[in-house]
């Protein structure tokens, strides 16, 4: 699987994003897709994600202002962000969970990463 993210950029503390991703390559069923993040010396942690059945997750941070949307069949989810903070700053990851046929257990995928970044 092969995901392909976009969206990213500088901006001002109070702007919004748009984060795009799309997963490709081979047959697969998707479990869920999300987004993480990761700032300079700080964790992975994840920030949204949805599920096949449409459920979502977000981290107590972005509760509010960002919202996650999608759809598994298609295999896109897009994160929109508003009332962006300088906290905010950090490389946003597209991941994805997926079942392959006559394959008993997931796999997980990471995207290439997107740079986003708040100025305040």
């Amino acid at each position: 699987v092969q995901l392909q993210a976009s969206g990213g950029g500088l901006v001002q503390a109070g702007e919004s994003l748009r984060l795009s991703c799309a997963a490709s390559g081979g047959r697969f069923t998707i479990n869920v897709m999300g987004w993480y993040r990761q700032a300079p010396g700080k964790q992975r942690e994840v920030v949204a994600t949805i599920t096949d059945d449409g459920g979502t997750h977000y981290t107590d941070s972005v509760k509010g202002r960002f919202t996650i949307s999608g759809n598994t069949d298609k295999s896109t989810t897009y994160l929109q962000m508003g009332s962006l903070r300088p906290g905010d700053t950090a490389v946003y990851y597209c991941y994805t969970n997926v079942y392959y046929p006559e394959i008993p257990t997931p796999h997980d995928y990471w995207g290439q990463g997107t740079q986003v970044t708040v100025s305040s």
